[in-house]
């Protein structure tokens, strides 16, 4: 087939890669280069960087919606567009154009976490499974049809880089099972029934609060694993906190038990990875070499 590809960060590479060696990938669009670093350097995204090594026309509008963008979208005849975590909103303009419309690869099972975060957000709601749907786009967020779904459990002890992983490879591998049967598929429209929205991860959420139960401070430093990262205050300096488990043990909210082992309003957790300022992620026996734990966080 004749695909357009949509995507911009990491979790998009291995769907284009798929795309490219099934089908004839005819322009990819990702979002432009941003400045980034120290240096504040254009830096392509790596989806960018990634069509560009196989040989792709790379479009980076900052919109959609101009003549000149829609008419080069539409000249090049494809038969389906394919959109993973592209980040920028399709008018149905664009939506129209493609033989059989646009195809969103979106990381939960739909209704469930629509929206930026679905991936973080799961592990944080302590949900036991997640997976990937194949979308019939329109012009909601994360409305559409659903064409295929995939479920996947979610690990006691997975981070978010774990998890974005494995459902990057399935997604790759099921929009490729799509494709080879898109004719068939038939398409079924979302329940109104349990629609939940996953918010963009906000700073703001990273501080971990001790008086919250064992189960809620688990999930927030594994779904904030790696970014922004869940974070609390030893010393005068803002440890991120990378890797945990649940753990025996009972005190007052912060007391450390031993180790790593941190007490909350219930249970307590033990941290596994942090990593401190400036520094990379070490085991919590290697951080604690180098950083004192006082008595209560």
């Amino acid at each position: 087939m004749r695909v357009i590809f949509m995507g911009t960060p990491e979790f998009s590479v291995p769907v284009l890669e798929a795309l490219h060696a099934q089908h004839e990938v005819v322009g990819v669009w990702s979002q432009p280069p941003r400045a980034a670093g120290r240096g504040k350097a254009l830096r392509k995204t790596p989806v960018h960087t990634r069509a560009e090594a196989l040989g792709l026309t790379v479009y980076t509008p900052e919109k959609l919606r101009s003549p000149e963008d829609q008419a080069a979208f539409a000249a090049l005849q494809a038969d389906v567009a394919v959109v993973v975590a592209y980040g920028l909103i399709l008018p149905q303009t664009v939506l129209d154009m493609p033989a059989h419309g646009c195809l969103n690869i979106h990381a939960s099972l739909l209704p469930r976490w629509r929206g930026a975060a679905p991936i973080h957000r799961a592990i944080m709601a302590g949900d036991a499974e997640t997976g990937i749907c194949i979308m019939q786009m329109e012009a909601g967020l994360d409305t559409g049809p659903v064409l295929m779904r995939q479920a996947t459990a979610i690990g006691a002890d997975e981070i978010t880089a774990e998890l974005h992983d494995r459902l990057s490879v399935m997604g790759a591998e099921l929009i490729i099972s799509a494709l080879a049967q898109l004719d068939q598929l038939v398409a079924q429209s979302q329940p109104e029934a349990g629609v939940t929205y996953a918010a963009k991860i906000d700073k703001s959420e990273a501080r971990i609060d001790w008086s919250q139960p064992a189960t809620v401070v688990d999930r927030q430093i594994r779904g904030l694993s790696p970014f922004p990262g869940a974070w609390t205050l030893i010393g005068d300096e803002r440890v991120k906190l990378l890797r945990s488990r649940l753990a025996a043990g009972a005190g007052l909210p912060g007391q450390v038990l031993g180790g790593f082992t941190i007490a909350c309003g219930e249970g307590a957790v033990e941290v596994l990875l942090a990593q401190r300022e400036g520094k990379k992620p070490m085991a919590a026996d290697e951080v604690m070499r180098g950083l004192a734990l006082p008595e209560r966080l």
